[in-house]
């Protein structure tokens, strides 16, 4: 059997450092205005909420808000601060509180599986997977425009949903054995899988049909787009999918370096998600766009007077869809 790596007090210190550290000390992956220095430090997870919620109201009247986007944006803040305020009570029990009377000590401590704390991480943990993953799966549906596309992903996040809540039904029950053991190790495996899957097949298929998109656009264009956003949301997939496989990993060896990975995971989620939307709400307000591309995005209406009315990007293509989560303007809300 592998080693299980290092000791579960450690590793409860070890995730909320390093889970502080993505919660107000990560740098942001959107490039910085031409005259601003590049080497901005304005990425941290909070800041880039506050620049998420700051970039959707700056200058709006409140009718002209996009709402789901402060909705999704507030939620994954909430869920992140209230991961973090939770698990430092779960340090505070586990090493002040009851470090002297509950048997077996610390370690034991972390080790119990259904103790309050742990249990209501592991929910917030599950709530911020599925919104992130919801997310994903609508972006996936208004750029496709087809119900067919995202039944199996959505079939899929009912899966994480279920496997996710007997899970932690497992928890609140199970006896201080850990999360290795055969019924509860069935459930958190399948969770992860499904998560990863699920993330990976619906931003597949997000980046698939943007990329055909650029394709098509760019053959008319007279000069060659950049694909910046297409970059952002590969990015953001890939941070989020080589989380989960480390998660994957350390599970498959039964190291407890998973209870790291899984507190680190909520935090990415947010940063994920707010580094797409400021990406395109930062290319919004920083072009002018005239001409539109109609709902089926293979075909692209003929240009009107190309010297004056330049051709979209791959950013316009992209926000026109996702008009209820990164569009945000009066109109785009009709579209929906």
């Amino acid at each position: 059997m592998a080693s299980p790596g290092i000791p579960l007090d450690t590793a409860a210190i070890m995730s909320s450092v390093l889970e502080g550290v993505l919660y107000g000390a990560y740098r942001s992956p959107v490039p910085c205005p031409p005259n601003e220095c590049s080497e901005c430090s304005s990425g941290f997870s909070v800041l880039m909420f506050v620049g998420t919620i700051w970039i959707i109201t700056y200058k709006r009247r409140i009718r002209d808000v996009n709402r789901p986007a402060v909705a999704v944006a507030t939620l994954l803040f909430l869920l992140s601060t209230a991961h973090m305020v939770v698990g430092i009570i779960r340090i505070e029990d586990g090493l002040v509180k009851h470090r002297d009377t509950f048997p077996g000590g610390p370690a034991a401590f972390f080790a119990d599986v259904s103790e309050e704390t742990f249990v209501v991480k592991n929910v917030i943990i599950i709530l911020q997977t599925l919104l992130g993953d919801g997310v994903v799966i609508y972006r996936c549906y208004i750029v496709w425009q087809s119900v067919w596309i995202v039944i199996i992903p959505c079939m899929m996040w009912c899966g994480i949903a279920a496997f996710g809540g007997f899970a932690v039904y497992d928890f609140s029950q199970a006896s201080s054995n850990g999360i290795f053991t055969n019924r509860t190790g069935h459930l958190v495996a399948t969770f992860m899988t499904l998560t990863l899957a699920t993330n990976l097949l619906s931003s597949g298929l997000l980046a698939y049909r943007i990329w055909m998109s650029e394709r098509k656009v760019s053959g008319i264009r007279t000069t060659k787009g950049k694909m910046s956003l297409l970059r952002v949301l590969v990015d953001a997939a890939i941070l989020y999918s080589a989380a989960l496989c480390s998660s994957i990993m350390c599970f498959v060896l039964s190291n407890n370096g998973l209870y790291v990975m899984a507190d680190l995971n909520v935090p990415i989620v947010s940063i994920a998600f707010y580094m797409v939307f400021i990406r395109i709400a930062y290319s919004q307000q920083n072009r002018d766009y005239v001409t539109t591309v109609p709902r089926g995005t293979s075909e692209i209406i003929e240009r009107r007077n190309s010297q004056q009315y330049p051709m979209r990007s791959l950013d316009d293509i992209y926000r026109q869809y996702n008009t209820s989560f990164l569009a945000d303007t009066p109109k785009a809300h009709t579209l929906v």
